[in-house]
């Protein structure tokens, strides 16, 4: 029988490495991102993603057919959601200039394409403050006049 879960245990490790082969570099971008830390000095992301990793790789077996790329990526993301007051000190990276709130908005939408909607479920706020923080980083980013900032949590 221990032989039978070694077997089953190699094959988990074998599939979870190929993953964090194929994906892991992206996902690094993305809490890189989130955390608004330069790409070559990124310790907060570094930690964001080997949690969210290791929730995925806890829960390998019950994925059944769910892509893990999107799972670490929502595990990711709600992390990132219930620590963002940490991460917002400007760190010198490209989106620094944006609320955490903004931050999550725009990787999620534009950098990862994930739908408004289901934005707006996964950060449990209605689509219309998804689509008007999007539109506030957008703005920012592009050196447009910056709007009163929302926190993450409150209400627009």
């Amino acid at each position: 029988m221990s032989e039978r879960h070694s077997d089953r245990d190699r094959r988990r490790a074998r599939e979870f490495d190929g993953f964090v082969a194929g994906a892991g570099g992206r996902l690094l971008h993305v809490a890189t991102l989130l955390t608004a830390e330069p790409p070559d000095a990124n310790p907060a992301a570094q930690r964001l993603l080997t949690a969210s990793l290791a929730r995925t790789y806890a829960d390998w077996d019950r994925l059944r057919g769910e892509d893990p790329y999107d799972r670490t990526r929502q595990d990711l993301a709600r992390r990132f959601a219930r620590t963002a007051w940490r991460h917002h000190r400007t760190a010198g990276g490209v989106l620094d200039r944006l609320t955490p709130l903004e931050r999550l908005v725009l990787v999620l939408r534009v950098y990862d394409a994930v739908a408004e909607e289901q934005v707006a479920a996964q950060l449990g706020i209605p689509a219309d403050r998804v689509r008007a923080a999007c539109t506030r980083a957008v703005a920012v980013m592009r050196g447009g006049p910056t709007a009163p900032r929302a926190r993450l949590g409150t209400t627009a």
